[in-house]
C-alpha cells in the first residue's frame, strides 16, 4: 500500500498509483504553464498559492474518476488543471472576503500586497481556467458554468445568512453543498466524461463528488477548531475570530437555545465576543473542542463520507473503486 499526492491517499495497485502520479505530476505542470503571463507581477501573483502547495484533493479526484474509462483520454489533465485553477482563484477572493493574513501556511496574497490585487489575481485565474475549458467542448463550459453559479450562490447564502424561520444547520448545509460540493462533484464528473465512461457511472462519480466535498468541508471545520498548530494551513481559530459560524458552532448554539444550560450560553457569549486576544481564543477552542456539539458536528462529517461511500455500491469493483472509498476515510480522518 502506497501513499500518493499531497492528499495522502492510500492506493494498493501499483498501475493506479503510477496513473495517479502521472496524472498529478501533469497536472502541476500544467498549473505553472496556466499562470505564466508576459507580465512577471502577474505571473509572480498568479502562481504564489500554486507553489504554496495544496492537496490537490480535486485533481486527485479526477484521475481516480478517470480510472472508469481511459485515464490516458487527452481531457483528464485539462479538466483537472481547470477545476484547481478555479478552486484557487476562490481561495484568493476568499481571503479578501475574510481578511485572511495566511493561506496554505503563506501569506496570503491579499495580505502580501492587497485586495484589489488579490481579487484580479483571482480574477485572471478564472480567465485562464475558462480559456482550457474552451478547448474541452460545449458541454463542459455548461457543466463549469452551471458549478460556478452554484458555488457563487452559496458564497452569497453564507453571506446573507439563513433566512427566518430557516434551520440554520440546513442553511449551511446547503451552503457547503454550492459552495465546495459543486467543484468537487465537477471533478469526479470530468474525470469519468473526460475518459469516456458511461453516462451511469459519470452520474454516481457526479453523486459521491458532490458528498465527499461537503464532508471534506466539515472535516476543515472541525480542523480549524481541533488542530493544536497550522496543520490546516491557516491559523487555527481563524473562522471564529473571523465570526463564521461552521457546524460546530451552529450544534453549540442550538444546543444553548434548547436547554439553556448556563455554561453553553456563557460559551456562545464569548464566541459572539471579542476574540483577538490569542489566549481567550484558544479557551474557547479548548471548551468547542470537548463539548458535545464539536462531537455531533464529526459524526454530521463522518455521515456525509458515509453517503458519499454508498454512491459507490454500483461501480464495477476494483482498485479504482477502492481508492475512492479510502478518500472518505482520509477525509474524515483529517477531523479526527
Amino acid at each position: 500500500m502506497t501513499v500518493v499526492g499531497p492528499f495522502g491517499l492510500s492506493v494498493r495497485d501499483q498501475a493506479l498509483e503510477a496513473d495517479v502520479q502521472t496524472g498529478l505530476a501533469a497536472v502541476e505542470a500544467g498549473l505553472l504553464d496556466a499562470t505564466k503571463s508576459e507580465v512577471p507581477f502577474i505571473t509572480e501573483a498568479a502562481q504564489h498559492l500554486v507553489r504554496a502547495g495544496g492537496k490537490r484533493f480535486r485533481p486527485l479526484l479526477v484521475m481516480l474518476a478517470s480510472q472508469f474509462g481511459d485515464p490516458y483520454a487527452p481531457g483528464v489533465v485539462p479538466s483537472a488543471v481547470v477545476v484547481e485553477l478555479t478552486h484557487l482563484a476562490t481561495l484568493y477572493h476568499d481571503d479578501v472576503m475574510d481578511e485572511a493574513d495566511v493561506r496554505r501556511g503563506v501569506q496570503s496574497a491579499n495580505s502580501r500586497w492587497e485586495n484589489s490585487v488579490a481579487v484580479l489575481t483571482g480574477d485572471f485565474l478564472f480567465a485562464r481556467a475558462s480559456h482550457i475549458l474552451a478547448d474541452l467542448g460545449p458541454e463542459a463550459v455548461r457543466i463549469q458554468a452551471e458549478a460556478f453559479e452554484r458555488l457563487v450562490t452559496g458564497q452569497i447564502l453564507e453571506t446573507a445568512g439563513p433566512r427566518d424561520g430557516r434551520d440554520p444547520v440546513e442553511h449551511y448545509l446547503d451552503v457547503l453543498s454550492g459552495k465546495t460540493g459543486s467543484l468537487v462533484a465537477v471533478s469526479g464528473r470530468f474525470g469519468a466524461m473526460m475518459a469516456g465512461a458511461s453516462e451511469g457511472v459519470v452520474d454516481i462519480l457526479t453523486q459521491y463528488g458532490e458528498r465527499l466535498g461537503v464532508a471534506f468541508q466539515l472535516a476543515d471545520d472541525l480542523l480549524d477548531i481541533a488542530s493544536e498548530s497550522e496543520e490546516s494551513g491557516k491559523t487555527p481559530g481563524t473562522d471564529l475570530r473571523e465570526g463564521i459560524a461552521t457546524l460546530p458552532v451552529l450544534h453549540l448554539r442550538a444546543h444553548a437555545a434548547k436547554h439553556g444550560d448556563p455554561e453553553d450560553l456563557a460559551l456562545v457569549e464569548r464566541i459572539d465576543g471579542d476574540l483577538s486576544d490569542d489566549a481567550v481564543l484558544a479557551e474557547v477552542l479548548a471548551a468547542l473542542r470537548t463539548h458535545p456539539a464539536f462531537e455531533q458536528a464529526r459524526r454530521d462529517t463522518v455521515r456525509y463520507a458515509e453517503e458519499a461511500r454508498a454512491t459507490l455500491a454500483p461501480l464495477p469493483d476494483g482498485f479504482a473503486k477502492a481508492a475512492l472509498g479510502e478518500l472518505c476515510d482520509a477525509v474524515v480522518h483529517r477531523a479526527g
